[in-house]
């Protein structure tokens, strides 16, 4: 089955009838909002609604993050939980087309009425796993923007991540780039006294999770190393989104760090209740002065190159 909202094209051939990841009823709300609002009218509904999935789906900052990417008017994108569109309008703008694998219908009918002035736009609905045999061998770009820490749940393996990363790589073009957006388990806001993103509950990164938390993982900067390291040869380039990767207002990297004093942006949680252990901001800078953050950052933006041995490779992605 296929549906045409606006100029986007919706393909159900790999949907079960059932969305099983949802944020709930606000869902129905921010529906409404799409379909009756145009974009330029999102931060004003966002201001007045004061809720945090609206603004987390709406808001026009969620598209910072791909700021530094080089993405050409010539590229052909996959989008790997594109959700309710927050980043698809930013991707559709810069490449060629954009192909969205996403689990939910009703994410998907939001993002479908989100961008639905896109003309480059293709959403498929359903699990990764059914819809990636089906899928080309030639993105220039896939991205993972707040989703490879749930492969866990979705990927069948003894180890899901390395999986994960080894089948989509298969799908990169030669010197194709895959982008990866992640909480850091590290990150300086845990440790500070806020909540674990995903699972709720203080600490539960820093301790190292437990049984109860199986399939959601977040990261350190040297456990990511470690998991590219096993599935293939990539040249990794790391970004640190400030304050995160969701509402990113600067993207530091190792070639350009933040200045003492920089980091002064620390309380703004806004979709659950935190402590407050300590001055972020003079830790930060304890931190900068230590040559330390990079390991604290509250996330990162990985962008990930296969590496060429020689000029006769042709640095298709693949685990080797």
């Amino acid at each position: 089955m296929v549906e045409k909202i606006g100029n986007i094209l919706l393909d159900y051939e790999f949907y079960k009838g059932q969305d099983i990841y949802s944020d709930g009823d606000v869902e129905d709300k921010i529906l409404d909002i799409v379909k009756n609002y145009e974009p330029h009218e999102f931060n004003k509904i966002i201001a007045e609604k004061k809720d945090w999935a609206v603004m987390y789906h709406l808001s026009h900052i969620r598209r910072n993050i791909l700021g530094p990417l080089n993405i050409k008017k010539t590229d052909k994108v996959l989008e790997i939980g594109s959700g309710c569109g927050a980043i698809t309008g930013g991707l559709a703008a810069k490449a060629k087309s954009v192909t969205c694998v996403e689990l939910s219908k009703k994410r998907s009918i939001i993002n479908a009425n989100q961008n639905k002035t896109c003309e480059n736009v293709k959403i498929m609905i359903g699990n990764f796993q059914d819809i990636e045999p089906t899928l080309e061998n030639d993105f220039n770009v896939i991205t993972l923007i707040g989703v490879f820490e749930y492969a866990g749940l979705y990927i069948d393996s003894d180890n899901p991540f390395e999986e994960f990363l080894a089948q989509i790589s298969k799908h990169l073009a030669p010197g194709g780039q895959l982008i990866i957006a992640i909480e850091n388990k590290f990150g300086m806001k845990y440790w500070a006294g806020c909540q674990e993103d995903h699972l709720g509950g203080y600490f539960s990164g820093l301790e190292g999770y437990n049984e109860e938390c199986e399939g959601i993982r977040t990261f350190s900067k040297k456990e990511l190393e470690e998991i590219f390291d096993k599935t293939g040869v990539w040249d990794v380039t790391f970004y640190y989104p400030y304050p995160d990767y969701k509402f990113p207002m600067v993207l530091y990297s190792d070639d350009v760090l933040p200045k003492l004093g920089d980091l002064n942006i620390n309380l703004q949680n806004f979709d659950r209740e935190r402590l407050v252990l300590f001055n972020e901001t003079r830790v930060y800078d304890e931190l900068i002065k230590d040559n330390a953050f990079p390991y604290f950052s509250n996330s990162f933006m990985t962008v990930l190159r296969k590496a060429c041995k020689s000029e006769k490779d042709d640095c298709r992605g693949g685990a080797l």
